[in-house]
C-alpha cells in the first residue's frame, strides 16, 4: 500500500535552488518566520544562501522604522530571522543605484543607501519599484540543500512582476497553486491539523 503521506513529499523536478528562484515552505514547516513562507533567493553559492520572505508584511512604514528616512509609502516585510536590527531592500532601479546586485530580470538587491534616500527625497522613485525587509533569511554551506532533501522547501521559478506584487500571508496558497496540481492538497490543509 502506498504511503498516504506521499502527498506531502516534494516531487523532484530538477529545479535547483539558485539566485532569482523562490522557496515555498511545505505546509507544516514550524516557526513564526518560515511557516507558510515564500522566499526569494537573492544569493546562492557553495558558501550558502540569502533570501527574503516575500509574504509577511509588517504594518509599519519605512520612515517609522528608520528615523530620519524620507516619508515614503513603500511596503516593508519581515525578511527573516537573521539581522533583524537591519533593513534590506530589493528594487527595480537597476544600475541607477550604485552597488546593486542583479537578481532576476530587472530586479536588484541592495545598493548605495544614501543615494537611495536622495532619490526618494527627490521623488524620482515610485514606491512600487522597491520593497524593504527587516532582517533576512540565511543558510550556511549545504544547509539549504539538506532542507530541500528533507522536503522542507519546494523550489520554483518566479518572475519579477510577481515578486513585486502586494503579497501577504495568504499568498503562500497562490504560489502553491502555481507550483502544480501535485501540491493542490497543500492549499487547504490546516496550519495545525490537531486543531481541525
Amino acid at each position: 500500500m502506498k504511503n498516504n503521506l506521499d502527498i506531502f513529499r516534494i516531487q523532484t523536478n530538477n529545479v535547483a535552488p539558485q539566485k532569482g528562484r523562490i522557496l515555498i515552505a511545505e505546509p507544516f514547516l514550524p516557526g513564526n518566520y518560515f511557516n507558510r513562507s515564500v522566499i526569494l533567493l537573492v544569493a546562492f553559492s557553495e558558501k550558502g544562501a540569502v533570501g527574503f520572505i516575500l509574504n509577511k508584511k509588517v504594518e509599519l512604514a519605512i520612515h517609522d522604522i528608520l528615523p530620519g528616512f524620507p516619508e515614503f509609502n513603500a511596503d516593508v516585510y519581515l525578511g527573516g530571522p537573521v539581522a533583524t536590527d537591519s533593513i534590506y531592500f530589493i528594487h527595480k532601479l537597476g544600475k541607477k543605484l550604485p552597488g546593486s546586485i542583479h537578481v532576476l530580470g530587472n530586479l536588484y538587491w541592495g545598493g548605495d543607501f544614501d543615494i537611495l534616500k536622495q532619490q526618494i527625497s527627490a521623488g524620482i522613485i515610485p514606491s512600487t519599484d522597491i520593497r524593504f525587509f527587516v532582517g533576512y533569511s540565511g543558510w550556511d554551506s549545504g544547509q539549504l540543500e539538506r532542507e530541500i532533501k528533507e522536503d522542507s522547501w519546494l523550489v520554483t521559478d518566479v518572475d519579477e512582476e510577481t515578486v513585486m506584487q502586494d503579497l501577504h500571508q495568504e499568498s503562500w496558497a497562490e504560489f502553491v497553486k502555481k507550483a502544480g496540481n501535485r501540491y493542490s492538497v497543500w492549499e487547504n490543509f490546516p496550519e495545525n491539523p490537531a486543531m481541525n
